[in-house]
């Protein structure tokens, strides 16, 4: 059972994308680079990205490169969104998330996002909060 936010979870989140072929279709063409910033966790802040490359996805810890946006919340923000419990676009229109960056790139592509929840449905369920 993966720890959320450990290099064992990371590393099978990006094999439930890439195993996800609704996923990897819903991103084929799409180049982007999201940043995750999570703030007060039990193991202190913890940054990691999700890099999509032509239709391959890598979820990994640490700070991308160049991020096109960069998404900000608190632990408990973050594990609810992880959990299916609240999304994203909720988590932003009421405070709980920040996002900078381009914004304009990451609405272009957030019909992508919609396969992001079941993609990652088996790891949330496995997953140590």
């Amino acid at each position: 059972m993966p720890k959320y936010l450990s290099e064992e979870w990371a590393q099978e989140s990006s094999a439930a994308l890439s195993s996800s072929d609704a996923f990897k279709s819903a991103v084929t063409g799409i180049s982007l680079s999201v940043q995750q910033v999570v703030t007060g966790g039990p193991d202190g802040d913890k940054s990691y990205y999700m890099q999509i490359d032509n239709g391959e996805p890598k979820i990994a810890l640490g700070e991308a490169q160049t991020p096109d946006v960069t998404l900000t919340q608190d632990y408990e923000t973050a594990v609810a969104i992880a959990k299916g419990e609240l999304n994203a676009q909720n988590a932003f229109m009421t405070g709980k998330m920040k996002v900078t960056g381009n914004m304009a790139k990451l609405m272009q592509h957030q019909g992508a996002f919609a396969n992001l929840e079941p993609a990652l449905k088996s790891v949330a369920e496995k997953t140590e909060y």
